[in-house]
């Protein structure tokens, strides 16, 4: 994914690196040190809480969990890449746009996502995709990631089940594809 950014954006210079609260933030962080070190370069790089950008917020009760937004420096004229766990209807990146719109007006804004699900409800896809995985609407992906949860996985796992339960729906084709590391 590391590379295939650096490739979209025509390399690093004026490249910014966003992550998208919670694991979109650890997962931006790797794919920038990894740029670092094979570039040499030293990338910009920040946070977005989307929270109160969220067309459903009135449906995650009356006290949000807000974290922080960390976007330092200006975004004119830069290349900004959006880097989220997992994309599914494509209403957290539209909330993580109408964000970004608020600290500038950036040359070219992409996305990076570890695993596409499938399911879109509005006209949005990822330039760079870690894996394409089709679920069913009973199904869900849970990445976890060691800075967060002590260790990586992405598991698929029954829509009902606990966040980051550790039983996957491993019989699916979706759960081979994922290359579930749960079990």
């Amino acid at each position: 994914m590391a590379d295939e950014i650096v490739e979209l954006n025509d390399g690093t210079d004026n490249l910014i690196i966003i992550g998208i609260q919670r694991r979109g933030v650890q997962l931006a962080d790797r794919i920038a040190r990894l740029i670092e070190e094979r570039e040499g370069v030293s990338l910009r790089r920040g946070a977005l809480d989307i929270t109160l950008y969220r067309d459903d917020l009135q449906t995650v009760g009356p006290r949000p969990v807000v974290g922080p937004t960390n976007i330092p420096w200006d975004m004119d004229g830069a290349r900004v890449v959006i880097v989220d766990d997992v994309l599914y209807t494509g209403r957290t990146v539209r909330a993580a746009l109408d964000e970004l719109a608020d600290f500038g007006r950036p040359a070219r804004i992409g996305l990076a996502v570890l695993v596409d699900r499938g399911g879109r409800e509005l006209p949005i896809h990822a330039d760079v995709v870690g894996k394409r995985v089709d679920l069913g609407s009973d199904q869900r992906v849970d990445v976890l990631v060691t800075e967060l949860d002590g260790r990586d996985a992405v598991i698929i796992v029954p829509k009902s089940a606990p966040w980051g339960a550790t039983t996957p729906v491993s019989d699916s084709p979706a759960a081979r594809a994922a290359g579930d590391t749960s079990t």
